[in-house]
C-alpha cells in the first residue's frame, strides 16, 4: 500500500498524497505564513498540492481573525492555481467545510484529514468532490462508532493516511487492510483512490 499521507509538522509544512507533494501553513504555525514562498513554490512545481491548511480550536478555545486569514489566503491561492488541498479542522470542521464550499470547481479536490466527526456534514462534503482520509483509530477494538462512520463515507471517497510523527508510526498497511475490510474491497481498490485524488 502507497503512504497515502505523510504529514510533518515541520515549516511550510509538508505532506505527500501518492507521489503528490503538498506545502503550505498549518494553523499552529500562523507566524510563519510567508504567501510570496508559497507562491513562488506553486509557480515553480506544477505538480504541489496546498496543505495542510485550515482551523484548530485543539490549542485556542476561539479561532483568532488571523487563522481565517491565513486559511482563506491559503484556500485563494490554491484556487488560483487550480491546485488540490489537504485540510485540517480540529473541533471546527463545520467552519472548514463552510469556508471551502466557495471554491468549488476551482479547487480540484479537497482531502478532510482525519475527519472524524458528524456524518451531517458528509453530504456537504462529497458534494465538493472532498476525501476524507482515516488514520490509526480505525485500529482501535473500541472504535465501533468511528467504524459505523468510516462506512457510511462512499468508498472511492476514502483515503488512508498515517501521520509520521516522532515516536509515533501508524502502520499504514494495516489502516489499509481495516478500510478494505470494512467496504469488502481489495487493497488495490482502495489505492485507486489515492491516484484519482
Amino acid at each position: 500500500m502507497t503512504d497515502a499521507h505523510y504529514h510533518a509538522d515541520a515549516n511550510p509544512s509538508w505532506c505527500r498524497m501518492g507521489s503528490r507533494l503538498f506545502v503550505g501553513t498549518h494553523p499552529w504555525h500562523l507566524a510563519d505564513f510567508d504567501e510570496p514562498s508559497l507562491v513562488g513554490m506553486l509557480e515553480a512545481d506544477a505538480s504541489l498540492g496546498v496543505g495542510e491548511i485550515g482551523l484548530d480550536r485543539l490549542r485556542e478555545r476561539s479561532i483568532s481573525g488571523e487563522m481565517r486569514r491565513v486559511f482563506m489566503r491559503q484556500l485563494t491561492i490554491a484556487a488560483y492555481f487550480r491546485r488540490p488541498v489537504v485540510l485540517h479542522g480540529a473541533k471546527c470542521w463545520g467552519e472548514v467545510v463552510e469556508a471551502a464550499k466557495p471554491f468549488k470547481g476551482q479547487i480540484p479536490a479537497f482531502l478532510f484529514h482525519g475527519f472524524s466527526r458528524s456524518d451531517g456534514l458528509l453530504k456537504d462534503i462529497i458534494e465538493l468532490g472532498g476525501y476524507i482520509s482515516v488514520g490509526a483509530a480505525i485500529l482501535n477494538d473500541h472504535a465501533e462508532n468511528y467504524r459505523a462512520f468510516v462506512a457510511k463515507v462512499p468508498p472511492e471517497r476514502i483515503l488512508p493516511e498515517t501521520d509520521n510523527e516522532p515516536g509515533k508510526r501508524n502502520d499504514i498497511d494495516a489502516i489499509a487492510a481495516k478500510i478494505s475490510e470494512l467496504y469488502g474491497i481489495t487493497a488495490a481498490q482502495l489505492e485507486e483512490n489515492i491516484g484519482r485524488f
